[in-house]
């Protein structure tokens, strides 16, 4: 395996299409469906080869859907590590109506996993002594308990290799109560770590500081959309605007970030240029339609103009 894994419990295969006009009741004529394989995790990995960085995708997969799957994967070149099981591989489907340009996003449930299945993904990584990066990123489907990332954590820790996780909800606090090296979470989910309602960005370094001095991650990057993101640290605190683009989904936007902040971590670079690597790969993902990531050029392009904004 590569020095760079990624995990995805609940992988999706995103079906994309446009319709003229979005009405109840009628007959709606789509164009010809986009398929590509979608999943926090898996969508690091696609990102992550789009910047020229190597990583292996450990993912589960399962029934007709799942062969899909991993045949859409193996088209994009993604090196991969499967955990066949028993369910079968759920899809999404994107729709944009072309007459207000807005976009609607559906998303069905996993299939409920085993525990041999997902202990499988564990045991994949506990195998890999030479791992520097493992990327958790996506939610927890069905009979994944939500204390997973917690022993995600305690393994990372176990094999020396740092934990980077990206979710939401309980799964997202259990990996705080262990321990994490890099969080990623939106204002909304730091707000909901600290049990408040709502936390404006001027709350938030205090929030993470907080949650770093309790062992709950080393570095935090707090993505807060249009605005831009923080990057912080027990000792430092950077934040940086994003570029203003002509956006046409945020779909893989996040994901997209997770990868830039990646590969900037795993070149050394220092934390500013980490954090504006990372919103510039997110940023360039909303300038494609449904489902598609980005262009590495438009990447290299949005990051120039952030880091020429610093003087």
């Amino acid at each position: 395996m590569e020095k760079i894994i990624t995990l995805t419990l609940n992988p999706a295969i995103d079906k994309s299409t446009t319709v003229k006009s979005i009405a109840p009741d009628k007959k709606l004529r789509c164009s010809a469906a986009k398929y590509e394989p979608g999943g926090g995790g898996v969508n690091v990995s696609r990102a992550l080869l789009r910047l020229d960085v190597p990583s292996t995708a450990i993912y589960l997969a399962g029934g007709h859907s799942g062969k899909f799957y991993r045949d859409l994967l193996d088209e994009e070149g993604v090196q991969s590590a499967v955990v066949e099981i028993a369910g079968r591989t759920r899809e999404n489907m994107i729709v944009v109506d072309e007459s207000s340009n807005l976009q609607y996003r559906y998303g069905f449930p996993g299939p409920e996993i085993q525990e041999s299945e997902w202990q499988q993904c564990l045991q994949m990584i506990e195998q890999n002594k030479e791992v520097e990066y493992v990327v958790a990123s996506g939610s927890v489907p069905a009979g994944v308990p939500e204390d997973f990332f917690n022993r995600l954590a305690m393994l990372c820790k176990k094999i020396d290799a740092k934990l980077i996780v990206d979710t939401s909800g309980e799964p997202l606090k259990h990996a705080v109560e262990e321990g994490v090296y890099l969080l990623k979470p939106n204002l909304g989910e730091l707000s909901m770590l600290q049990g408040v309602e709502e936390l404006h960005q001027d709350d938030a370094v205090d929030a993470a500081k907080e949650i770093i001095k309790n062992g709950g991650c080393q570095v935090m990057i707090i993505s807060m959309g249009a605005s831009g993101a923080m990057l912080v640290t027990k000792d430092e605190c950077f934040s940086s605007p994003s570029v203003s683009v002509k956006k046409k989904s945020t779909v893989g936007a996040g994901d997209s970030m997770v990868a830039g902040t990646v590969k900037a971590l795993s070149l050394g670079w220092q934390w500013m240029d980490v954090l504006q690597y990372g919103i510039a790969t997110g940023t360039a993902t909303t300038m494609n339609p449904g489902t598609e990531l980005f262009k590495k050029t438009d990447v290299e392009r949005l990051y120039k103009q952030l880091k020429e904004r610093r003087h």
